[in-house]
């Protein structure tokens, strides 16, 4: 059966959008080496409206890759540092008392935006880093008992330092569990690394990307068009049984004292449909739930105190829990 003209225009509407999305690596490479899974970890996240947090040593570029993301997609970006004496209302704004008027008015925090870039927010107590549970949840903030709606698309990319560095605040569970991926950020290679030096040795100027070659190949409208797409891409009952088998195989390892919730599986779900998109398909594999496994779910798995001296890791816990549940045939 022939598709409508809708449908027609729908079908073309995605394949652009997939075709200026593909773009975005090549485009991000001009200021950032060799990050390509960051960067389809942020693409991914951006088509399922979740939030990320990139975790590495400083001076990997997690800061930069962020906003060559902002430029490529024409996005509106925002960056907040993270410090000890940071109060929420630097994040989400707050009510200043205008003379002229003798009124109250709301001065909208970095919040609102539509990238923020929350860099170093384990270098922030507790009370600061959960100013951005309402944004990253209800996609708003609540000022003196008023909702105001944030921006469309929204997105935290937050960076964080390994919490083994001193000054550093672990994020608390029920934050870490909003994000939905957590994506390290490796030293580069050595050829990488040379690559790094020759361009700053050439002029490159990491805070000037304009510069740099980086132009906008997407925009919002493109993401709108993925978004819908996605929605359209098929999930069959073994791969829905699949992502359960692998979750709930977390609740039994005996090195875990918390395993992947059901929001956790909602989120691997979600990214391997993403994924599975992205790559050109309008249906889920497991191979798309294998490749997603491991930033969806490290952050939401809790190691136990005797396994973690053991040297094991969650990433090392998910992978075995990968090799053991049956996959669909």
């Amino acid at each position: 059966m022939a598709p409508t003209t809708d449908s027609a225009g729908n079908t073309e509407d995605a394949a652009a959008a997939r075709a200026s999305l593909e773009t975005l690596r090549t485009e991000i490479a001009k200021a950032v080496v060799g990050q390509d899974p960051a960067v389809t970890g942020l693409v991914v996240a951006l088509l399922c409206r979740g939030h990320v947090l990139l975790e590495g040593v400083p001076g990997v570029a997690k800061t930069l890759l962020v906003r060559a993301l902002a430029s490529a997609l024409e996005l509106d970006t925002k960056r907040v540092q993270f410090t000890p004496d940071l109060m929420p209302s630097d994040v989400t704004g707050s009510l200043v008392y205008d003379t002229r008027t003798a009124e109250f008015s709301f001065q909208p925090g970095p919040v609102f935006t539509n990238l923020l870039l929350a860099d170093e927010i384990n270098r922030t107590p507790p009370k600061t880093q959960s100013s951005l549970l309402e944004a990253m949840e209800e996609r708003q903030v609540t000022v003196d008992g008023m909702p105001r709606p944030l921006p469309e698309p929204f997105l935290v990319a937050a960076t964080q330092n390994p919490v083994e560095y001193e000054g550093t605040y672990p994020l608390p569970e029920a934050q870490l569990d909003r994000f939905l991926l957590k994506l390290t950020i490796p030293l580069p290679s050595r050829e990488d690394e040379i690559d790094v030096l020759t361009r700053h040795a050439s002029g490159f100027d990491p805070r000037d990307l304009r510069a740099a070659g980086v132009r906008p190949v997407a925009g919002p409208a493109d993401l709108e068009a993925a978004r819908a797409a996605v929605a359209e891409t098929t999930v069959s009952a073994e791969i829905t049984a699949y992502v359960v088998d692998i979750c709930r195989a977390t609740r039994q390892s005996p090195s875990l004292t918390l395993g992947v919730s059901p929001r956790g599986a909602t989120a691997l779900l979600a990214a391997a449909r993403a994924w599975a998109w992205l790559t050109g398909r309008d249906y889920v594999t497991p191979d798309d739930v294998k490749a997603l496994a491991l930033p969806a779910l490290r952050h939401r798995v809790q190691l136990r105190p005797e396994a973690e001296m053991e040297g094991v890791t969650a990433d090392s816990v998910i992978n075995s829990v990968l090799a053991q549940v049956p996959v669909p045939r």
